[in-house]
């Protein structure tokens, strides 16, 4: 299982419930990579796409306590009500394949399991009021490559993998 993000200088990732920053590089990245893939995310997440519909040509998964089963049938993703199903069902692609897209709960509880995370780190303070935790500090984790640095919508950013040296199973 990978994650894919984008953050701050701080690791912000969020400001009231959306992206702080429209960088279009970092959105083609983000829809090159998790084309015809598994996307994994919370309820808010999913209610932070155009009309609350989960995103095309992907397979998306829930993870939500909330969530009416009846929508998920209705807008055609999968809804998992706790971390068990969410692993029997994660098992069923290939963990390449799956990608963890949010929001910060699901971030944090995912992290131990995930082999690799995906960030598109920019040079700016988004004021954000969510954050991913700080791989850079954290002894677990370590940058595996990183691209050049690249002008975007004026903003400087940057392509990071992450790789965990300790990855729990699930």
């Amino acid at each position: 299982m990978q994650a894919i993000l984008h953050c701050d200088n701080k690791w912000g990732i969020g400001k009231n419930g959306t992206l702080m920053f429209s960088i279009p590089k970092d959105m083609k990245f983000f829809r090159s990579t998790t084309l015809n893939k598994v996307v994994v995310m919370g309820a808010r997440t999913l209610d932070s796409f155009p009309s609350g519909k989960p995103l095309k040509k992907r397979t998306n998964i829930v993870l939500s306590t909330t969530i009416d089963e009846k929508r998920a049938v209705e807008d055609g993703f999968v809804l998992v009500r706790n971390l068990k199903e969410l692993f029997d069902e994660i098992k069923k692609y290939d963990s390449d394949d799956v990608f963890v897209i949010g929001g910060e709960k699901l971030y944090r509880t995912l992290l131990p399991y995930t082999q690799r995370v995906l960030v598109t780190k920019v040079d700016a303070d988004g004021d954000a009021d969510t954050f991913f935790p700080d791989l850079d500090s954290d002894d677990d984790w370590f940058l595996s490559s990183e691209s050049d640095v690249e002008e975007d919508n004026g903003y400087r950013i940057r392509f990071c993998t992450y790789e965990n040296r300790n990855t729990e199973s699930y």
